[in-house]
């Protein structure tokens, strides 16, 4: 991973940030259903949102959570901020990198990824980030889309990936349970919706 990925991310999702509520309502519908307000309910405490895009997870934050929002598109946070009046959540929009998060160790509760780490350069880094960043039994909200268990759908996403990658920086053959575990998250449930290809992972980071 170098500067200029992460300049051309930062670009590419620059220029998307006026029209891309408009483009991403109606497949996130279909996609994610009701999972986006689901995994907001979970905050508590102080909450960390990767990738938080224009906050289109804002509105469902429960009333006096701490929500640090972190992205690494200006664009995007631009239109996050008119989202803020819709909540009486404390939210704090920050500029980065979730590779390199800029929170100290062991500080949040809860860690919320919706539709990020497809994007993301290195996704088990963000994860490790994450990890880094939890509290002892703090908790881990994801919400991707992932590569399908099913062998046709599968090879279908393998077929356009490349594409996928070059023109939308959008990884489709990801899954972050191959890398949870091993970082040292306790997967405690795992849903699949959308013919696979849409993952719902509550983890904890454990105590001990």
């Amino acid at each position: 991973m170098t500067d200029a990925t992460l300049r051309r991310l930062s670009r590419h999702y620059d220029a998307l940030a006026h029209t891309y509520d408009r483009a991403l309502d109606r497949i996130e519908r279909w996609l994610l259903g009701e999972w986006r307000a689901r995994a907001a309910s979970i905050a508590r405490g102080w909450t960390l949102e990767i990738a938080i895009g224009t906050g289109r997870t804002i509105p469902f934050y429960p009333d006096e959570t701490h929500v640090i929002g972190i992205d690494l598109s200006s664009g995007m946070l631009a239109q996050a901020k008119q989202r803020l009046s819709t909540t009486k959540a404390l939210i704090h929009l920050i500029r980065g990198d979730a590779q390199q998060l800029p929170i100290r160790h062991e500080t949040v509760d809860v860690v919320i990824s919706i539709l990020s780490l497809c994007t993301i350069p290195d996704d088990r880094r963000a994860l490790a980030e994450a990890h880094r960043v939890l509290r002892p039994g703090g908790t881990l909200v994801l919400v991707e889309h992932v590569r399908s268990l099913n062998p046709l759908v599968r090879a279908g996403q393998r077929l356009l990936d490349p594409l996928s990658v070059r023109f939308a920086c959008d990884h489709l053959l990801r899954d972050p349970l191959d890398h949870l575990e091993e970082i040292g998250f306790r997967v405690l449930a795992v849903e699949r919706r959308t013919f696979g290809i849409v993952e719902w992972i509550l983890a904890e980071k454990p105590s001990g």
